[in-house]
C-alpha cells in the first residue's frame, strides 16, 4: 500500500469490517462535494475502469442514495441506500445494499456473487480537515459473513475508487486555480 492509505484493516477477528484512511490534497468541502453531488460523484465512482452513469442522491436521514457501477464490459451493478447520519461537512453514514435496477434491495447473488453477503452492510465516512487537506476515513461494517478474501476484494475496490477521486479532486482544483 502506498503511503496515501493509512489505515487498512481486512479480516482482523475483533472488527470484521474494511477500514480505509486516506489523506486528499483538496479541501474538506471540496471532498465532501464529490460524496454528496451527483455530478461530482459520477466522476469518481467505482473501481478503474467502471463508469457510474446512474446517480440520486437524497442528502437528509432517511433520504435515499442510489446509483449504478457499469464494468468495462458493460454489466451495471446497482448499489441503494438510506442516510442514518449527516454532519456536513464531517460524517456521512449510510446502509449499502445491492439493488436492481429498480432500487429494490436484492442478494449479491443477484450479480453472481457469494450469498456470504449480507443484504445490508454500512458505511461510515468521516471528513476531517488537516492544514487545508482533508483526511478521510472510511468504514464498510456489517460485513461479518464475508470471507478475508471478499473482504479483500471490497478493500480493492474502494481503493480504486479513491484513486479516481484523487484524479477527479486535482482536476477540480486546477479548475478553480488551486493547482500547487
Amino acid at each position: 500500500m502506498s503511503e496515501k492509505h493509512l489505515t487498512n484493516n481486512v479480516g482482523a477477528p475483533d472488527k470484521p469490517e474494511v477500514v480505509i484512511t486516506r489523506v486528499f490534497d483538496a479541501p474538506r468541502e471540496l471532498v465532501w462535494k464529490a460524496w454528496t453531488e451527483c455530478e461530482r460523484f459520477m466522476q469518481w465512482w467505482g473501481p478503474k475502469g467502471f463508469t457510474a452513469p446512474v446517480c440520486e442522491i437524497d442528502l437528509r436521514i432517511g433520504g435515499k442514495s442510489f446509483s449504478s457501477m457499469r464494468s468495462p464490459e458493460g454489466k451495471d451493478f446497482y448499489s441503494v441506500g438510506v442516510y442514518k447520519e449527516i454532519v456536513a461537512p464531517s460524517r456521512i453514514v449510510v446502509t449499502d445494499s445491492f439493488a436492481d435496477k429498480d432500487g429494490n434491495v436484492v442478494p449479491a447473488t443477484y450479480y453472481g456473487m457469494s450469498s456470504s453477503f449480507p443484504l445490508e452492510m454500512l458505511v461510515s465516512v468521516d471528513f476531517e480537515d488537516v492544514n487545508g487537506k482533508t483526511k478521510m476515513t472510511l468504514r464498510h461494517s456489517q460485513t461479518e459473513g464475508l470471507s478475508d478474501k471478499e473482504r479483500t476484494d471490497m478493500q480493492r475496490g474502494w481503493i480504486e475508487s479513491f484513486d479516481k477521486l484523487e484524479e477527479y479532486l486535482t482536476k477540480s482544483r486546477v479548475a478553480v486555480g488551486i493547482a500547487k
